[in-house]
């Protein structure tokens, strides 16, 4: 006999001569676990039928049914993510025979459990396709990918929800998660490579769950909440970020629970970075001295815009923002966009663009201070005295090509990409070059630098670098917004 063949046979003969009953594969996925970890998935098959209840279970308890399964899931998964489980379940091969009734058996249940948990990326693509709706000739359409992951991020809300996890965040104050579901899954299978009909081999299927590994997290989270399968040396799953003082009862956020589930794990600390909210015009209203009170000096922060024709994009930046005519942060600093569609734009080295805060003055007849947010190019100290000594804030690109530019009446801005921004790739942010502004939130994300906490009491951002005011004096600007301060605390307005 060949060696090869020889080994296919040994498992079997070993298994045969101890007493062993266990088939191939189920030896194979029970030696991925130590003995204490064995009792949790030992026990799922039981425990189901009996949450489901005798009547649900049927089979006198030897298969697990489609609607045992659906009496244990309703609450947390839909009918059609049920059914979904169900046929990942039904589709293991177990080495045994199949029983002709359709049910699961609890050699199958235990091997799926195994490859949720413990599986490899290998594991997982037989699992996902068959939640998919099987393949056809070795292809699954990508179509059917994508609904599959709209009813798995659907459940995945709405388990986190029921059980409570949500670390502070309140969805009923949050955006529309029925349309985050949509834009998630969209862009999850965006990373899918398919052919013109929208098929995809089983090869693309394993090589787009190897780059997006966020899709097999789901399932387990799924799988262990769902059925109730936790491992004793398994920490608990984490997938929301900490919300900190945030004032809810007036707050209608921006944010909803899928675009959390996209944009933590992009950031440096991952789920583990609190978020606080600093600035929300919604809350705060439409002063720009404000705003940028609220970002200077406060860590790491990321801003979220959207304009009256409901595109909704910001950005980034990985350090605290800093009033000095100088570029700032570092290659973590991003843009993004959420409707209508969901996309990170990250540093593609050609420059160090990475964020810029300046404040000044340019001499106006209303005197206010000019603040833009937007993407700069370097500009050389007699250009700034010359004619660009207003404030400026912003991300990236180069000179009349800006990624982001949130004008000085914080009203309108515009977002000029042509055809890209130089420093993180990103088109045209907003639905058209010059936008009006419908709304902003400004959010730390991250601990806020002790060392750089706010002086209380100053308002203006005329406080802020008295360096910066020094070059304006010597390059002759008046200060006009000095006499245009907002007032303090117990003063005349």
């Amino acid at each position: 006999m060949h060696m090869e063949h020889r080994k296919q046979f040994l498992p079997t003969a070993v298994s045969s001569a101890m007493g062993n009953t266990d088939s191939v594969p189920l030896q194979q996925r029970r030696s991925r676990f130590r003995p204490h970890e064995l009792t949790p998935l030992d026990g799922a098959f039981d425990r189901l039928h009996e949450a489901a209840g005798a009547e649900a279970a049927g089979h006198a308890g030897k298969l697990l049914s489609l609607d045992a399964l659906k009496a244990c899931t309703e609450d947390m998964a839909s009918a059609s993510m049920t059914s979904r489980l169900f046929e990942a379940m039904h589709s293991v091969d177990a080495g045994t025979a199949v029983d002709p009734r359709g049910g699961v058996t609890r050699d199958q249940l235990f091997i799926f459990l195994s490859d949720v948990l413990r599986g490899s990326v290998v594991d997982h693509v037989p699992l996902v396709v068959a939640m998919s709706g099987g393949a056809t000739e070795g292809l699954v359409g990508s179509v059917q990918i994508t609904e599959f992951l709209e009813d798995l991020l659907s459940a995945v809300v709405q388990t986190l929800i029921r059980r409570g996890q949500l670390q502070g965040w309140k969805p009923e104050c949050m955006g529309d998660s029925d349309r985050g579901v949509k834009l998630l899954a969209e862009q999850l299978r965006s990373e899918l490579q398919h052919t013109d009909e929208q098929k995809c081999s089983l090869h693309c299927v394993e090589n787009w769950l190897s780059r997006t590994p966020s899709v097999s997290l789901y399932l387990e989270y799924l799988t262990i909440e769902v059925l109730g399968v936790r491992l004793p040396s398994r920490p608990p799953l984490v997938l929301l970020p900490l919300c900190r003082d945030t004032p809810w009862r007036e707050l209608r956020s921006l944010v909803d629970l899928p675009l959390l589930l996209f944009l933590a794990p992009q950031l440096p600390g991952g789920q583990s970075t609190p978020w606080r909210l600093l600035f929300s015009t919604q809350l705060h209203g439409e002063s720009f001295t404000r705003l940028v009170g609220s970002c200077v000096r406060r860590g790491p922060t990321l801003l979220l815009l959207r304009d009256t024709h409901g595109y909704m994009f910001g950005g980034f930046v990985s350090c605290s923002w800093e009033i000095k005519p100088q570029f700032q942060g570092d290659s973590r600093c991003f843009l993004f966009t959420v409707s209508p569609s969901l996309r990170v734009y990250t540093y593609t080295g050609y420059n160090h663009h990475y964020m810029y805060l300046n404040q000044g003055q340019r001499t106006m007849p209303n005197g206010l201070v000019s603040l833009t947010l937007y993407a700069v190019s370097l500009l050389f100290p007699s250009e700034w005295l010359h004619g660009f000594v207003h404030g400026l804030q912003g991300m990236g690109g180069h000179h009349n090509y800006f990624g982001l530019w949130l004008d000085s009446d914080f009203g309108h801005g515009h977002s000029w990409a042509r055809p890209r921004c130089i420093t993180y790739n990103s088109p045209q942010l907003s639905a058209e070059e010059n936008f009006t502004l419908d709304s902003l939130e400004v959010w730390g994300v991250g601990e806020p630098p002790e060392s750089q906490e706010q002086t209380p009491g100053k308002k203006s951002v005329l406080d802020g670098d008295p360096e910066s005011q020094a070059i304006m004096e010597m390059a002759g600007k008046t200060l006009h917004s000095q006499g245009l301060r907002e007032p303090e605390e117990g003063e005349e307005p």
